[in-house]
């Protein structure tokens, strides 16, 4: 019998010690009585029957519960339904192939509970290398221009407004930094309190793209609306935030994108939200970064994007503040040929 339940395991047993009890007495009595009257061994049969049944089911849910409650002991982290499940042990259920499940399923989930923080490790190990060497390049450099002064480069007409210059923005892309980690730092916390409310989408696109009309004219590249969506388009969420996802997207495209290329905004009704397109026709992300865009300090070319400048906490941003919308941001990319960046708004209602 494949995997027999505790009950069976003691109807067998009780059966097997009834026969054998109906068997001695009936071997050993001198009684030509009880020999022949049938109905006084169907009773010592009966008798014997459920008196060693409930024995053997007390013995089984006694020692099985012991064994288990060890075993759950070890793998559970003493929650409720596991607690109540351990206050009586079903005999007519499958305990062990049950206990078996369990232990398989604890085991499966220490695994990836045990790959999840190599992989935060990992993270965490990344973020500290790119935040010091992030904090490192502009202070080195106010670091060297202000040692360059000190030694006597102060008195040099010629070069002094030239380093202080050259300080003052290495302390601007500084304070950016900070600013930017501190940003984020309040929105995974949940201190940034949304201020939600009704507004024109379309008008806020117009705004940041009115904002780095200059800056796309010098790459020659192209900020408009795809076909379709160059209309008014209500949403309700916090106005300035999403001016600075929209901002970061448009900076990020004008950053990789092609010279001659163009950089539009697309809307979708989607019942309830409103799905956000900005698509490019620019160099593209390799599958390999796809998963990665979002994260803190990752940078896809990073000589390329250190001389474009920025923080590299852009598109981090992009995904926290969507994140505390409750919506959130996806990409796809050709590599090549452009990128796409979708994410979706609740509609005004």
């Amino acid at each position: 019998m494949k995997n027999p339940t505790p009950r069976i395991l003691a109807l067998i047993a009780a059966l097997a010690a009834s026969v054998v009890v109906l068997a001695a007495e009936y071997v050993t009595t001198v009684s030509t009585y009880f020999q022949k009257n049938w109905l006084s061994m169907l009773v010592v049969f009966v008798i014997t029957f459920v008196t060693t049944f409930l024995i053997f089911s007390y013995l089984l849910e006694v020692f099985i519960y012991r064994k288990i409650k060890l075993i759950y002991k070890t793998i559970s982290t003493f929650k409720d339904s596991k607690e109540k499940a351990l206050e009586r042990v079903d005999l007519d259920a499958d305990i062990l192939g049950n206990v078996s499940k369990e232990v398989m399923g604890w085991e499966k989930d220490r695994t990836e509970e045990i790959e999840q923080l190599k992989r935060q490790e990992l993270f965490r190990r990344e973020f500290l290398g790119n935040v010091s060497h992030e904090l490192k390049t502009p202070l080195f450099n106010i670091q060297g221009y202000i040692h360059t002064l000190l030694e006597g480069g102060i008195n040099d007409p010629e070069v002094n407004l030239h380093y202080l210059q050259r300080a003052s923005k290495s302390a601007d892309r500084l304070c950016l930094i900070v600013e930017d980690l501190e940003a984020i730092s309040k929105l995974e916390s949940g201190e940034l309190v949304l201020d939600q409310r009704t507004f024109d989408l379309h008008e806020l696109c117009k705004d940041a793209i009115d904002s780095l009309e200059m800056r796309a004219r010098e790459r020659n590249i192209r900020l408009g609306f795809k076909e379709g969506s160059d209309r008014p388009v209500y949403v309700y969420a916090d106005k300035d935030r999403i001016r600075q996802v929209l901002v970061n997207l448009l900076v990020n495209s004008i950053k990789y994108g092609r010279d001659g290329g163009s950089t539009l905004f697309g809307f979708y009704d989607m019942d309830e939200n409103i799905l956000v397109e900005v698509t490019d026709t620019g160099i593209g992300i390799e599958p390999q970064h796809l998963p990665r865009v979002f994260e803190r300090f990752y940078r896809v070319d990073k000589s390329r994007s250190r001389e474009q400048g920025g923080t590299g906490l852009g598109l981090a941003i992009v995904k926290h503040i969507l994140e505390a919308h409750k919506q959130v941001i996806n990409v796809r990319s050709t590599y090549g040929i452009g990128t796409t960046f979708t994410f979706t708004l609740k509609k005004a209602r």
